[in-house]
């Protein structure tokens, strides 16, 4: 059975848009995914531009999947609307001053790195790559672990029981 990571190579576009409030004057988030192909960048690249945003396309990362995180993948390809998972951070040193980091398909990934505090947004995932993922959770799929019965701890009056025993010995 094939156990090696499978990999996609996808370029991330963020947006900076224009807000009107006191607090920011403007927002950072990821909006989409382009498949690598001879058009992608070796460095960011403005992609589109309007008066109140501009998009920059940046160099492909790697979707890559793997086996131990299959179940984490069917919780999400099952929901009623899949995601790709991309994180990113500031970047101040760098134009445009944010850079994507990381992109996956797992809830619990990016359950984990919102848990760490980074920045996360869920993309909307096409119908192709929706089956692609399924399609690798399935084949890595690990059944249910069977669960132990439980115990009740021992409180000191021989009752092994919730509920315990009344002062004559027998069960309340």
């Amino acid at each position: 059975m094939e156990t090696s990571p499978v990999t996609l190579r996808l370029a991330v576009i963020m947006e900076r848009r224009v807000l009107h409030n006191k607090w920011a004057d403007h927002a950072w988030e990821a909006r989409a995914l382009l498949p690598e192909g001879p058009e992608s960048p070796d460095a960011p690249r403005v992609f589109a531009q309007s008066a109140e945003s501009i998009q920059w396309l940046f160099p492909p990362l790697d979707l890559t999947l793997y086996t131990d995180e299959a179940d984490n993948y069917l919780l999400n390809v099952t929901a009623a609307e899949p995601r790709i998972f991309v994180m990113w951070r500031p970047d101040e040193d760098f134009d445009p001053p944010v850079r994507p980091m990381q992109i996956s398909a797992s809830y619990g990934e990016a359950a984990r790195w919102m848990d760490s505090g980074e920045k996360v947004d869920g993309l909307t995932m096409p119908p192709d790559m929706r089956d692609w993922v399924e399609d690798f959770a399935r084949r890595f799929q690990k059944p249910p672990e069977p669960r132990k019965p439980k115990r009740f701890a021992k409180t000191g009056d021989g009752n092994t029981h919730y509920g315990g025993v009344n002062g004559d010995g027998r069960e309340r």
